[in-house]
């Protein structure tokens, strides 16, 4: 079944259940970049789960088709519903799949899809192949778009103390004089999360370093309100 058809229902659903006032305040939230439907988080996630039980998951082998077509509308909902669809569908994810992901992560780039796309996408990609994690990432680094480099910054976010440290520092060393917002507040929010796992390391690192300020606040926030900080 091809992607147009399949997804029929869903956007019929959608319509229905629109809420043009909440559309408006979400369209304003996100800088005008995107169309709403105006559906927050729980009322698209039931729509969601309807649509699946109703009409079933589609194969690992139309994703791609799939999440391509989803991509390319103009509503909001829509791509977060495909990143849901690929987050069901990634236990075992194929090693062509990081060409699926390169292309979310570049395409209406964002941090409400990016973020996401990084920590669970990415993530569990470089844990099943871990052999592309550091020429896939390098390359991110390199690309000069900043939402893949922000994606290199972030893909450890779930993995513990299961972290390369040397890695995120590698790549926080080659970011950290970057002016934009979405890198520094990566790095910060990078080392932030693995101060839940080695809250000394990252202190360490973060007073030795010249990380800028804002990353080094971002990066101490959650010690500094545990009282981990003197």
């Amino acid at each position: 079944m091809e992607a147009k058809e399949y997804f029929a229902p869903l956007l019929q659903m959608m319509q229905v259940h629109a809420n043009p006032a909440e559309a408006s305040a979400m369209k304003r939230y996100m800088r005008d970049q995107y169309e709403f439907y105006g559906l927050k988080q729980k009322p698209r996630r039931e729509i969601c789960k309807k649509f699946i039980e109703e009409y079933g998951l589609p194969g690992y082998e139309n994703l791609d088709e799939y999440v391509r077509y989803l991509w390319e509308l103009p509503f909001r909902e829509l791509q977060h519903f495909a990143m849901e669809l690929v987050t069901r569908q990634l236990k075992n994810p194929e090693r062509d799949f990081v060409l699926l992901m390169e292309y979310m992560i570049t395409h209406k780039s964002w941090w409400d899809t990016v973020d996401y796309i990084a920590a669970w996408h990415a993530g569990k990609f470089f844990e099943n192949f871990p052999d592309e994690k550091i020429p896939r990432t390098e390359k991110w680094i390199n690309s000069g778009n900043i939402w893949l480099q922000r994606s290199a910054l972030l893909f450890q976010l779930k993995y513990k103390d299961q972290t390369d440290f040397d890695l995120l520092k590698k790549y926080i060393e080659r970011l950290k004089d970057s002016k934009a917002f979405f890198i520094r507040k990566a790095i910060g929010w990078s080392l932030r999360e693995f101060s839940k796992t080695d809250p000394q390391g990252v202190i360490r690192y973060v007073h030795a370093t010249d990380i800028s300020n804002f990353s080094k606040t971002e990066a101490l926030k959650w010690l500094k309100r545990k009282g981990e900080l003197s």
